[in-house]
């Protein structure tokens, strides 16, 4: 028990990488919001905390442009960097059909809040024990991990430009991220 008088968590909670097949039936199962973050996070590889804070006037077309591209500047919460990221059409498309007053996915009590990193966790989870998934942690930040073994393996294997692209200081950190298909693979057993 921790001070707080609280269990403290038993095993690795490390979100785990899977390949894009096993991750299209977990957004199968997510509700379609939920998905939509989810699938935001795996093309922008920004941190899903990072994505629920996209603004709807940040998505919105300019100079008449119906449905083009978009890129956009995100302040990361985490870092307090800006980086640019860029949406494809049809994932923008998407957000300005749920986009709400002020944030694209807007919380469910208050259309003041974005929607909550604990509400996508939750789904995640409840997708992860439909379709029986016991041995690996299936999370937002799994997105994350797709999308830096993509870009690892799109570069050639080189690392520091990963880690460029993360946003990250340290090169083991990075390493984890961009092997991470390896270490589920080891996790699993072959």
């Amino acid at each position: 028990m921790s001070k707080a008088g609280l269990t403290t968590r038993r095993g690795s909670r490390r979100a785990d990488w899977i390949d894009h097949d096993s991750m299209s039936h977990v957004l199968a199962a997510l509700m379609p919001q939920n998905r939509l973050a989810v699938e935001i996070a795996m093309v922008t590889r920004l941190r899903i905390s990072d994505v629920l804070n996209i603004k709807t006037e940040q998505i919105m077309p300019h100079n008449g442009a119906k449905s083009s591209p978009c890129r956009i500047t995100v302040r990361q919460l985490k870092t307090g960097k800006s980086i640019r990221v860029y949406i494809p059409r049809e994932l923008r498309d998407q957000m300005l059909v749920i986009a709400g007053r002020k944030y694209v996915f807007e919380g469910r009590s208050d259309w003041r809040k974005h929607r909550t990193r604990q509400a996508i966790a939750k789904d995640l989870e409840r997708a992860r024990k439909i379709l029986r998934i016991p041995r690996l942690v299936i999370s937002a930040h799994t997105a994350r991990k797709i999308w830096a073994v993509d870009r690892f393996r799109a570069t050639g294997g080189d690392l520091q430009k990963v880690q460029r692209e993360l946003g990250h200081t340290d090169p083991t950190i990075t390493a984890i991220y961009a092997m991470a298909d390896t270490l589920t693979q080891r996790k699993l057993g072959g």
